[in-house]
Formats: C-alpha cells, structure tokens, sequence
C-alpha cells in the first residue's frame, strides 16, 4: 500500500454508514470504490453490539451479524476494503496521506466520503475529579472488553446515563456476570421507551437516580466507590468496583477539522446540506460523523443517499486519467461541478432544539432532517420559518425527549428561497 494511488472514490471509515456509501457506488459502477479504516475488522460498532435492534422487524440480527451482512454486500458489489489503514492527514483538496502495515501511502480520488464515526466523551473529558483507578469505561470499551475480547470486568457496576445506550451497556454488564448497582442521570428521567425502562426496574431491580451527577470517582488501584450528587445538593457514595460513562457523544471530526471544512456549532460535525455535500467541492460526510449518534439504519440509509449525489458529482468531473487536471479546470467557487451546492442556506433551530442534520438546505433537498432537543417537550409543534414566512407546521402527537431522535420531513424545502437568508426549525406549546 506504500506509495501514491488513485481511485475514484475514496471512503474513510467501515462502519454503517460508510459500507453502505461504497456498495452502493461499487455496484452502481462508479469505478474504482475504496474503503480504509483504522480497525483491523470492518462493520464499524456493530461489530461488538451482541444485543438485538439491527435488520428488519421481519429478519432481526444482531450487531455482530448485521455488520457481517454489511461487508459481506460490500465486497460482493465490488468495492476494495482494507483495514488497518489509517487517513492521517490531507495531501489535498480530494488525497489523504495514509498509514498502514505495508507502510505510508497517499490516495488520491474524484470524491471522498468522510463516515469516520463518532465516540464517547471519557471520564477525563466529562472533568470527573477522582483518582484514576482501573475500571472505569465508555460503553465501546464495555463493549469490546466483553463482548470480543472476553475480559472480566468486575462484579458491581454504575452506569452513567439513562439513554438507549446506557441501557445497553446495563445489558453488557449483566451479561458479563455482574450486577448494575444503580443507574445515574442528570437529567429528570429516562431517555429511553418506557417498556425498556420499566424492564430495567421491575426485571433488574436497578435503580435509577434522576437529577443526579457524578461527583467524584474513589478508590485507588481499583475502584472502589462512586460518589454521587442529588438535585438537593446531597451526596451518597455508591460502592462499586465498575463504572461505564454512556452517551454523550461527540462526531470523530479530526479529518474534517484538518481539512479546513465548515463545521456545524450545534453538531460538532462537518457543516453537509441535504446531498450531504461538505463546504469542500467533491467531498461529502455520512453517519454519525455529522450527528453524534445515530442508528445503524440511520446511517446506512444516509450513506444509499450520498451514494446518489457523489454518482452525480462523479459525472460532471473529469475522469480518472485526467484528475490532475481536474482541480485546476474547476476550482472552487460558482463554476465548480458542484457549484449548485451555493444555493444551500444555513438551517438553523431555537432552543430548546439542539441542532440539526443536514444543517443547510437547498430547495432540490430531499432527505428527512434528525433533531435533538434539550428538554422534554410535550406534544409540540415544528415550525419551518424563512424571513417571517412559514415553510413548514407539524405537530408532534408524542413527548419528544432528549437524546432521543426527532424527525423533521423534508417535503417544505422546495418553498426555501436561496436569497432570502436562513431558514429557522423552532417549537412552540
């Protein structure tokens, strides 16, 4: 792999989002389709997700199986897959200095896909003060220890958190033989189905400390205790000799920030208008990279979706042979090929809304938008405004909560006027 080459497009990242991005380019004959990532096995986090949730309602897999069936599609389209490859750094507007075990190397491609993922803030990054003792995890490192690499973990855990993942890493702690002592969140309830919150409770018997925060960790080769604060400012020690930090994740946008592209304030991730087109001219963004975190289907449908537009993008830049003229011959700004990518407006929300994606619309965006909220919001009512005008008005006839996804359709965006400024998603009552 030493050495410079050049394929027509390049994906970084083999998760979700990114296999699906290349087997749909592979097999629609976009030429040569490469896939790198850093892992020595592809499928992304599914990979060590033993729990159920992934395929269909008609043909449920697990993590592990349903990224099995995803590479196995993609190899079969037609798409190169090397892992254990690392993108290090930009050697160009569409190249990437890459580091692998056959050595360094540099990729040139007609279009690069960025589904680099997301990842969980560790304790450190959460400004936990404490000892450092062993014991402490993320839920991916939970995971993995468990579930592939078969490590004991201790027999008393706290799980920080009360999402969808939290109970989740609640699973792999029992499955590893120990027992969850208690759930903790600082927030006024679960952010989860209530079915699922309720088995917790009744069928485990865990506890769940609402309005509740991680105060300081104890112990000192091994953990021994959590201490934790109320909403009354009261304090209790949990004994414990496990604790996994969930949620609170954030987009894995090194390449992004390298590379100079807009990043969105409210996602943290590369800035992508409703064709998933960065600020960078051949370049597009898929998955949990642009919204920390997302389902697998999520991920896998927004990587179909890219599909089409770098097909698009591909058609209308020089080929292969050519692409060292390529930049020269359409530099960026209103004549470039992707130069319809200027009628995008910024996509804005209102608190309590936390942020959107995609984060800038064009009148021709088709692809259904995911918002996040940071309080509980009872039956409200989406309102798509631009300049005083109305786009859009739903009401919602379920409770929306945070960390849990709320979906914004995409049928308003013809009605969005590329001169009249942003358009703003807010709620009302």
């Amino acid at each position: 792999m030493t050495g410079a080459r050049r394929v027509d497009v390049l994906v970084v990242g083999a998760g979700p989002a990114g296999l699906a991005t290349a087997a749909r380019l592979a097999a629609a004959g976009a030429g040569r389709v490469e896939i790198v990532d850093r892992e020595t096995r592809a499928g992304g986090a599914p990979r060590h997700c033993a729990h159920g949730g992934y395929g269909t309602l008609l043909h449920p897999l697990t993590g592990p199986a349903y990224a099995r069936l995803l590479v196995t599609a993609t190899r079969q389209a037609g798409a190169t897959l090397r892992t254990g490859v690392t993108a290090l750094d930009w050697a160009g507007p569409l190249a990437l200095h890459t580091l692998g075990a056959e050595g360094p190397g540099t990729v040139t491609a007609r279009a690069v896909v960025l589904a680099t993922g997301a990842r969980e803030r560790p304790r450190a990054a959460r400004l936990v003060p404490g000892t450092r003792p062993a014991g402490v995890y993320t839920t991916g490192e939970l995971q993995q220890a468990v579930h592939l690499y078969g490590q004991r973990i201790g027999t008393r855990a706290v799980v920080v958190g009360a999402q969808d993942v939290s109970y989740a890493a609640a699973d792999t702690v029992r499955a590893a033989g120990a027992t969850v002592v208690a759930m903790v969140t600082d927030l006024p309830g679960p952010q989860t189905t209530p079915a699922r919150a309720a088995g917790s409770r009744l069928r485990h018997g865990t506890p769940l400390l609402t309005g509740t925060t991680v105060a300081e960790l104890l112990g000192h080769g091994r953990l021994s205790g959590v201490r934790v604060r109320h909403r009354d400012g009261r304090t209790t020690v949990l004994p414990c000799d496990t604790v996994v930090f969930t949620g609170d994740f954030v987009p894995d946008h090194e390449l992004a920030r390298r590379g100079g592209l807009a990043l969105d304030p409210g996602t943290r991730g590369p800035a992508v208008d409703g064709a998933l087109r960065t600020s960078r001219p051949g370049v597009f963004a898929v998955g949990s990279v642009l919204h920390a975190v997302e389902s697998a289907a999520t991920a896998v449908r927004e990587g179909a979706h890219a599909a089409g537009a770098v097909l698009d993008h591909l058609a209308r830049v020089a080929p292969l042979a050519d692409a060292d003229h390529s930049d020269a011959d359409h530099p960026p700004g209103a004549d470039h090929p992707d130069a319809d990518r200027a009628a995008a407006v910024p996509l804005l929300v209102d608190p309590p809304l936390l942020w959107i994606a995609p984060n800038r619309v064009t009148p021709a965006d088709r692809l259904p938008y995911v918002l996040r909220t940071a309080t509980r919001l009872t039956r409200p009512v989406l309102r798509v405004t631009q300049n005083g005008r109305v786009l859009h008005r739903e009401r919602l006839w379920t409770a929306v909560l945070p960390n849990r996804t709320l979906r914004l359709p995409a049928g308003w965006t013809h009605r969005v006027d590329p001169q009249d400024g942003p358009v703003h998603v807010s709620v009302r009552p």
